[in-house]
């Protein structure tokens, strides 16, 4: 009988040993194999052991006991709210904004978003905020100042020397103290308008506005239905040429009802109906005359 020939046996690794040694041969395994995976089995034993002897309720309990008692600690606590250096009606506005009730502890008070909502309000260029350790919450804002009514549509808007919205009013009458101006684009041309109004001054008590005209030019409207027309570029020369002409001759008094200032080296004089019938019968007289 022949012997039985044993198999030899393959030296190579199986296929899953070989891939099973790659993958240990990572760094980011063998970190994961050493500490994540024993890391993970402790926080979840851990949690375990809380839920199952309510240790995490415990422990939540005796921390919001624990924040209650530094909160409410007299020298944490807020009183009383300052807004020092403002009107009284934009101090209101800002108690109303910064929405906080009094008392209230230093440590729970937002101050950056209390100052968020504070220079949302249009009134308010920029504001600080922060807690004295005397109990009070102290609010600094600039406010901003309005310099003239803007007439957009059917609404009026006070306006900054910026052309920032500061608040709208509901008449004319609210702020009779203002210069007036109206048209699309004149918020954004108000350092302008404010040196017209300036160079106007000597008409001040007869001035009703200044409007723009296509958002590229300004006429300075007056009472009496007068108009002064001035041009896109060089309004400030065409004016004051106006204001000497009305310092020299009263020119502005007299029965005109526009000055077309568009073109400053060719002006234009319109007439008013009386001037105008006057200059018929001046005229009608010459002609009788010559005949």
């Amino acid at each position: 009988m022949l012997p039985v020939k044993t198999p030899r046996r393959d030296p190579a690794p199986s296929r899953l040993r070989y891939r099973l040694t790659r993958l240990w041969l990572r760094p980011g395994f063998r970190r994961l194999a050493n500490f994540g995976l024993p890391m993970l089995a402790g926080l979840l034993a851990a949690w375990t052991l809380m839920a199952e002897y309510d240790l995490r309720g415990r422990a939540m309990l005796a921390y919001e006991r624990m924040r209650e008692a530094i909160v409410d600690q007299p020298q944490f606590v807020i009183t009383r709210i300052d807004i020092p250096d403002v009107s009284p009606d934009l101090a209101e506005q800002i108690r109303v904004a910064a929405f906080v009730d009094l008392p209230a502890s230093s440590l729970e008070v937002d101050v950056v978003s209390v100052r968020a909502r504070i220079e949302a309000l249009d009134a308010v260029e920029r504001a600080r905020v922060r807690a004295l350790a005397s109990g009070v919450l102290e609010i600094r804002a600039i406010e901003r100042v309005p310099v003239v009514v803007w007439r957009s549509g059917p609404g009026l808007q006070l306006l900054d020397p910026a052309g920032v919205r500061v608040a709208e009013v509901d008449s004319r009458l609210r702020r009779p103290d203002l210069p007036l101006i109206a048209g699309e684009g004149a918020a954004g041309q108000v350092p302008e308008a404010l040196e017209l109004f300036a160079l106007a001054r000597p008409l001040h008590d007869r001035i009703r506005g200044l409007v723009r005209m296509g958002e590229r030019r300004w006429d300075l409207v007056l009472d009496r239905d007068q108009v002064i027309r001035l041009p896109e570029t060089g309004a400030a020369a065409a004016l004051a040429h106006v204001m000497d002409l009305q310092a020299a001759e009263d020119l502005m008094d007299r029965d005109l009802t526009v000055v077309d200032m568009r073109d400053p080296r060719r002006p234009i004089l319109r007439l008013g109906e009386n001037a105008v019938a006057e200059l018929v019968r001046v005229r009608a007289m010459v002609a009788g005359e010559d005949a």
